[in-house]
């Protein structure tokens, strides 16, 4: 690799100042490119079923030019059952927040059962027709029994390739329950207002309500990352995990804040106060892979980014990310994605590079 060596920065000489108020977070959450997609409600009664294909089945008539497709419901009256073919599974309550991140294909219904038994033409067709505006916003099924379920449902688009530390950390499904309150104070529930809001908007459009409705969704996606991370237990490893670790958390924003710069293990373990060889371990640990190569994959998705926005030149991509040769940029940026840079960007334009 060649990298940019500003000899004015200090880095080498190990007296560089972050920037205050780094966040890694939102720094992934802009890189990923976070779109919202669709937002809409459905009230069933008992016994009702229904299964959501992959996201990938979904994808074209839901947002044709995402990568990939997140899932989530919100369940705003009632109780029902939330399965993978797995068999992993959970039982939601009102208030509860359940989370597909992966795109894989599910259940929603009002008891147990399996996943899969479902035709996925009828899945796919029901995507088509609330594409092209041929379903209410509010959708209503069920056997019309005694048992009643309102859920709020989203779509949420984001890029996956070349890295999106954030969905490798989350599990398959995320089930968030409500909010509970603090010792000696309210409840702090930013998700139902979120809701809320959506609620009003939907039974009362007005001029832009399309897309306030497609930035709520954005907005409880990363309401529910930040309660996720919350509440992961002190043995949780992880991107997330890592990032509320004192001194991973403190090498990851040194990498986000400034990821041109000519970063070795030694100066990143200098600025984080600890040893090469600790926090090699630590950050391996928490994040899965070593320092070094995380922030060559990191770069990699700034240059992506840069290049899907298709403005700048290659060269200046390059010098962006931390190299000084347009050459070696092209060749890392092959061996992580797999196709030049050049040809990411074409791509780019005619539609998303699939996950």
């Amino acid at each position: 690799m060649s990298g940019r060596h500003d000899s004015s920065s200090g880095f080498l000489a190990g007296t560089s100042v972050p920037e205050p108020g780094i966040d890694p977070l939102s720094d992934v959450l802009r890189a990923v490119r976070l779109s919202g997609a669709w937002f809409f409600l459905v009230d069933a009664t008992s016994p009702w079923w229904t299964e959501v294909p992959k996201g990938a089945a979904i994808a074209p008539a839901v947002l044709p030019r995402t990568q990939h497709l997140v899932s989530y419901h919100v369940i705003t009256q009632g109780r029902c059952w939330a399965g993978l073919a797995d068999g992993t599974h959970a039982w939601l309550d009102a208030g509860d927040v359940v989370v597909f991140p992966h795109g894989d294909a599910y259940a929603l219904s009002s008891a147990p059962g399996r996943v899969g038994e479902q035709p996925l033409d009828a899945g796919l067709t029901f995507f088509r027709m609330l594409a092209a505006g041929q379903l209410p916003r509010t959708i209503v099924e069920g056997g019309g029994g005694p048992e009643r379920v309102s859920l709020v449902c989203g779509f949420l688009g984001c890029d996956v390739l070349p890295f999106n530390p954030i969905l490798a950390t989350l599990p398959r499904l995320l089930h968030l329950r409500r909010a509970a309150a603090t010792p000696g104070g309210p409840i702090d529930d930013r998700v139902a207002r979120l809701v809320e809001f959506a609620l009003a908007e939907s039974r009362d459009p007005r001029a832009g309500s399309d897309c306030v409705l497609l930035r709520i969704s954005e907005l409880l996606f990363v309401e529910v990352v930040r309660r996720h991370l919350a509440t992961l237990g002190p043995d949780q490893v992880g991107w997330l995990a890592g990032l509320r670790d004192p001194t991973v958390g403190r090498a990851l924003r040194l990498i986000h804040q400034q990821p041109a710069q000519p970063w070795t293990l030694e100066v990143l373990a200098r600025e984080a106060g600890l040893s090469r060889s600790v926090l090699a371990e630590r950050f391996a640990h928490f994040i899965g892979q070593p320092p070094m190569q995380y922030l060559t994959r990191w770069r990699m998705q700034v240059a992506a980014r840069h290049l899907a926005d298709g403005a700048a030149k290659v060269a200046t991509v390059a010098l962006d990310v931390g190299y000084d040769s347009e050459a070696a940029f092209s060749r890392a940026f092959k061996r992580a994605v797999g196709v030049s840079p050049a040809a990411w960007r074409d791509r780019q334009a005619q539609g998303p590079v699939p996950a």
